[in-house]
């Protein structure tokens, strides 16, 4: 997923924040690696709906942060459950 921008008029011009543990997939609920931001708000994904809604974000031109390659570099407290 590559990064579009837009005019800082319409998308502001602050980098987009980095994504936290919390953060959550606007469409399943899993832990978010990618925050989208458009002209009526941000969006955040996880690595499977970004993938997915890839190519109508860029058409509508959001500004993304993809985390991605963050997937699996620590594994979560539940993956060391007994």
């Amino acid at each position: 997923m590559s990064t579009t921008t837009r005019p800082a008029a319409v998308l502001g011009s602050a980098p987009l924040p980095a994504l936290l543990v919390r953060d959550r997939c606007d469409k399943c609920g899993a832990q978010a690696f990618v925050r989208a931001r458009l002209a009526g708000g941000e969006l955040l994904f996880c690595g499977h709906h970004a993938r997915t809604y890839a190519p109508a974000l860029a058409a509508a031109g959001a500004v993304v942060r993809d985390d991605t390659h963050l997937i699996n570099v620590k594994p979560s407290q539940s993956a060391n459950a007994d």
